[in-house]
C-alpha cells in the first residue's frame, strides 16, 4: 500500500552532527531534518537554509556558539518549502534572502505546502500551529548576488528549475564549498512533488561545473570530498533520470496512474530503496512525474485534498486519470510556463546595467492567477535595495566571460566559471 508520510523510525533532531565542510564553512545535520548551513565571516554570519521549527533552529545556534559569538546577519532559503524556512526567524537576521520564483512560490502556495507538510511530517512539525507566520523574504534575487562577509565572498546563484522553480544554490569559492539545497540528495530519496524532472539535471551539471571540494545536500551527511561530491550528484541525477523515464514508459503504453506507481516503484527500488524516506516521497514523485509525462509543464499546487485523492488512486479505491489530478486552470498553467523566459529577460536587463534585482521589479510582474496581484509596491532607491546590509556587504557581479583554465578554485578562473554557469542556467 503506497503511504504518503514519512518514515516514522526517524526522529527529528537526533544524532546531531556540526561538520566542518572547509574554510569557516559549516553543515548541520540531524536525523529527521533538513540540513542547514553555515557560513562564518568577519562582519557576520550567513545561514543557508533555516530548519522546519525555531525550536530546531535554536539548536543549530547552539553549535554555532560553541565556535563564533558573530552575528548572524543573512538567512538564505534555497526553495519555499516549510520544513527549510519555518525556522528562520529564529536566528534574528538582518535579512531573509531568497529567489524571486521562490518567494512567489511562497505567495501562491506556501501555506497549502504547511499544511501537506505537517500532514507528511508530523513528527518534525506537530508543534507548528495553523496560521504560523511564513518566512517570507525581505530581499529576492532573480539571478545571482555576491555578499561580502567581511574576508569572506559567498556567491548566491540561481541556477536554473530542479527541485523546485526556484532553487538557489551558495557557492564560497575561497572554500571551495556549495551548499546545494534539494536539489542534491545523498542519504536521503530526492523529493520531487513541486520538481521540474526534464530540467532537474541540467541544473546538478551547472553544480558539477564548480567543482567543489565539498557539498551540503538538503538532508544527510554531506559530502567531504571531491568524490564524494561527484557520487552525490550522480546519484541524485541517475534517481531522477530513472523515475522520469520509467513514468514517461509508463505513458506511452496509457498505463494509469496506479500501474504506473507500480512499475516506477519495481525501477526504483532495488538501486534506491534503502534510502531515507524513499517510500514516503514516492506517490509524489510519480504523480508529478505522471504530470510532466503527460505534458503538464508546472507542478500543480498540493493540497490536503489532492494528497487524499492521490492516496485514494494509488490505493485503488477510486481510479484518478490525468483529466482528475490536473485540476490546475489552463490559462494559470501557460503563465507560470512562462515564468522562465521573464526570468531570463530581466536577468539579461539587470546584468547590463549591473543592478541587483530584490523584491520589487521581477516578482511584482509575475501574475499566476487570473486577478490575482501582488500588492503595489513602490520599487525601492537604488542605494536601499541592500535593506540593512551596507554598501560595502553587496558585490555587484563582474561583467564578461574570462576564458576559463586551470584549477576549478583558482582565484583568476572562478569569475568566469560562475559568469558561464550563470550564462548556461538563462538558456
Amino acid at each position: 500500500m503506497a503511504k504518503t508520510t514519512t518514515n516514522s523510525e526517524a526522529v527529528p533532531g537526533e544524532n546531531e552532527r556540526f561538520e566542518k565542510l572547509g574554510h569557516n564553512c559549516y553543515a548541520y545535520s540531524a536525523d529527521g531534518c533538513s540540513n542547514t548551513g553555515v557560513v562564518i565571516g568577519d562582519k557576520g554570519v550567513l545561514i543557508v537554509d533555516a530548519q522546519a521549527t525555531p525550536e530546531h533552529a535554536q539548536r543549530v545556534l547552539a553549535k554555532l556558539r560553541d565556535i563564533s559569538d558573530t552575528p548572524v546577519k543573512q538567512v538564505v532559503l534555497t526553495h519555499f518549502h516549510a520544513d527549510n524556512s519555518l525556522g528562520a526567524h529564529a536566528f534574528e537576521p538582518s535579512e531573509i534572502i531568497a529567489s524571486d520564483l521562490t518567494r512567489r512560490m511562497m505567495d501562491t502556495r506556501g501555506r497549502d505546502e504547511i499544511s501537506v507538510s505537517k500532514q507528511r511530517s508530523a513528527a518534525l512539525l506537530s508543534s507548528v500551529p495553523d496560521n504560523v507566520e511564513l518566512s517570507e523574504p525581505s530581499m529576492t534575487i532573480a539571478s545571482s548576488m555576491t555578499i561580502d562577509l567581511g574576508g569572506l565572498e559567498v556567491r548566491l546563484m540561481h541556477l536554473g528549475r530542479g527541485h523546485t522553480m526556484g532553487d538557489m544554490v551558495v557557492w564560497v569559492p575561497e572554500s571551495g564549498v556549495i551548499f546545494a539545497g534539494d536539489l542534491v540528495q545523498e542519504t536521503a530519496a530526492p523529493y520531487c512533488g513541486d520538481a521540474h524532472l526534464a530540467d532537474w539535471p541540467r541544473a546538478l551539471d551547472r553544480i558539477a561545473a564548480f567543482r567543489p571540494n565539498a557539498l551540503m545536500p538538503g538532508r544527510g551527511r554531506s559530502a567531504l570530498d571531491a568524490a564524494a561530491v561527484t557520487s552525490a550528484v550522480e546519484n541524485t541525477r541517475e534517481y531522477i533520470t530513472l523515475l522520469r523515464d520509467a513514468a514517461e514508459a509508463c505513458v506511452e503504453q496509457s498505463l494509469g496512474l496506479k500501474d504506473t506507481f507500480n512499475a516506477v516503484q519495481d525501477a526504483l527500488a532495488p538501486r534506491f530503496g534503502s534510502k531515507t524516506d524513499f517510500e514516503g516521497t514516492l506517490p509524489f514523485n510519480v504523480a508529478r512525474a505522471y504530470d510532466e509525462a503527460l505534458g503538464l509543464d508546472q507542478p500543480q499546487v498540493w493540497t490536503l485534498e489532492r494528497v487524499a485523492d492521490l492516496q485514494d488512486a494509488l490505493n485503488g479505491i477510486a481510479p484518478v486519470g490525468h483529466e482528475d489530478v490536473s485540476t490546475q486552470p489552463e490559462e494559470v498553467i501557460s503563465e507560470e510556463a512562462v515564468v522562465e523566459d521573464q526570468a531570463a529577460e530581466e536577468i539579461e536587463a539587470n546584468e547590463d546595467t549591473g543592478d541587483l534585482v530584490s523584491e520589487s521589479e521581477f516578482a511584482a510582474s509575475l501574475v499566476l492567477d487570473e486577478g490575482a496581484e501582488l500588492e503595489d509596491e513602490a520599487a525601492a532607491p537604488e542605494d536601499e535595495m541592500a535593506l540593512d546590509l551596507s554598501a560595502d556587504d553587496i558585490v555587484e557581479p563582474e561583467q564578461g566571460e574570462p576564458e576559463v583554465s586551470g584549477e576549478a578554485n583558482d582565484d583568476e578562473v572562478t569569475d568566469g566559471l560562475e559568469e558561464k554557469v550563470l550564462e548556461d542556467a538563462r538558456y
